[in-house]
């Protein structure tokens, strides 16, 4: 089941780079990358994830138990995915519905106390693990 899930994500995560080199490519001999920058950042920001998720998957396999630190971390890069999206997208939105500016500040104030609260528990778990003797033994 994991090998079957990670060769899915890896597949996922080839198609999602193989899909952007393909939209990105007229623009770039066009001359228009500037007017489809945000698209690309959002779209190569997503393999991240992916990667993350894989590479969860990975230890998963290896070590028979699943850790919740990747699953954290696999959060914290898709809020801050969001958070950068969501700024460079800030100006536009902006000019196209004046109404939604506030929408968006609002949204980057959730995304940034969730992705604080994740760091926050990603440094909490790592200091139990250094405190914990067992953990020690592990590595």
């Amino acid at each position: 089941m994991y090998v079957g899930l990670a060769a899915l994500l890896a597949l996922s995560a080839l198609v999602l780079l193989g899909t952007t080199a393909v939209t990105v490519a007229p623009s770039v001999a066009g001359g228009g990358l500037t007017g489809s920058i945000i698209g690309l950042l959002d779209q190569l920001l997503l393999v991240l994830p992916i990667v993350e998720l894989l590479y969860t998957v990975h230890v998963s396999f290896r070590e028979h138990v699943l850790t919740v630190p990747p699953f954290l971390l696999v959060a914290l890069i898709a809020a801050v995915r969001r958070i950068l999206v969501l700024t460079a997208e800030a100006r536009t939105t902006a000019q196209a519905r004046p109404d939604a500016f506030r929408e968006t500040i609002v949204e980057l104030a959730l995304l940034t106390v969730m992705a604080l609260s994740l760091v926050v528990c990603l440094y909490l778990l790592r200091a139990r693990d250094v405190a914990t003797p067992a953990a020690a033994e592990r590595r």
